[in-house]
């Protein structure tokens, strides 16, 4: 090393399209419904994106008999059960559908192999919103896998009719490590029609693990509960990132985090405001690392169509979509 601080910043990092499309659909049903908006759970899992929408009149609630009867309540961008959609619908609620598409095709993928009588071993965590409301979409069919370490140990009804589904922000490694271990016990393990990781984790993975390599230190910007921030702190350890940390904001960086450090990697998990990272960043550079290169390993463009009832504003004319990312903010 040459002894000159930077910072190498991982791109694509920050907002995905799913996320931006939820925090979108809450943004408009506030400005063409007014408030109060409920919303069932975190719209996102990023605790400055919740505080904001807060401020603008949006009310995050557990479950759904908080919501007042006839209300107005969107669903999470990670997704919910049927018997949520039921419970709405007998309390006469108003529903706005934030699911993220990809989360809605687990969804689906889980429905139909239920229908066809097989056996779900659903990869990820059991307690996430996400892995709930896909269990939730086949009763008596889904078995919660963990763990590569869960995956020796699971049992199983029919080992001839099972598939595997996975939680959409899961470190792509160790849920290859997990289907290996499966299909070791199991061999007739079947695969799902496509990859259920969604592109941004797996994006911010492959820039976290290019990043990590050359990083004396690597802070992610998300959430504690963020399930893709937490991986990416994973991530980065074990790809060469002697030192990892998450942070919700750039003042909980620690001075002994930096001791020794001559380049330190900086990426944000996928429900994380830009505004966030340029945060750390600025601290850095109170910090002396002020020169900051991108590490580009991949370009997002896509974006995901508003729910119906959003698609005009209170004077009838057309919205467009999401924001791409909402870099600016």
């Amino acid at each position: 090393m040459d002894g000159h601080k930077r910072v190498l910043l991982a791109a694509p990092r920050g907002f995905c399209a799913g996320v931006d499309r939820a925090v979108t659909i809450v943004e408009r049903a506030l400005e063409q419904y007014g408030a109060p908006v409920y919303v069932r759970k975190q719209i996102v899992h990023n605790v400055h994106v919740v505080a904001e929408l807060e401020q603008r009149g949006a009310v995050f609630v557990d479950e759904v008999d908080e919501v007042p009867a006839g209300a107005r309540l969107v669903f999470s961008a990670h997704g919910v059960s049927p018997a949520v959609r039921e419970a709405a619908a007998e309390r006469g609620l108003q529903t706005i559908d934030a699911t993220c598409p990809l989360v809605t095709k687990v969804h689906r993928e889980a429905v139909r192999f239920a229908r066809d009588d097989r056996e779900i071993l659903l990869i990820g965590h059991a307690e996430h919103e996400e892995v709930e409301g896909t269990a939730g979409e086949a009763p008596g069919h889904v078995t919660v896998v963990t763990s590569p370490e869960h995956a020796e140990t699971v049992t199983v009804r029919d080992p001839s009719r099972l598939v595997w589904l996975s939680q959409t922000t899961l470190s792509v490694d160790e849920t290859i490590q997990t289907v290996r271990r499966l299909r070791e016990r199991f061999p007739g393990l079947a695969d799902p029609p496509t990859d259920d990781i969604c592109y941004a984790t797996q994006n911010r993975q492959t820039a976290i693990k290019e990043v990590a390599e050359a990083a004396d230190v690597v802070i992610v910007v998300g959430s504690a509960n963020s399930s893709n921030s937490v991986r990416l702190v994973e991530v980065a350890r074990q790809h060469g990132a002697p030192r990892a940390y998450r942070v919700d904001h750039g003042d909980e960086i620690e001075q002994e985090w930096l001791d020794g450090a001559v380049t330190v990697g900086v990426s944000s998990g996928a429900s994380v405001p830009e505004v966030l990272v340029r945060e750390v960043l600025a601290e850095l550079a109170h910090a002396g690392y002020a020169d900051v290169e991108e590490v580009h390993t991949a370009q997002e463009d896509l974006t995901f169509a508003l729910p119906k009832e959003l698609r005009t504003d209170a004077a009838g004319r057309p919205h467009p979509g999401g924001r791409g990312g909402r870099r600016d903010e």
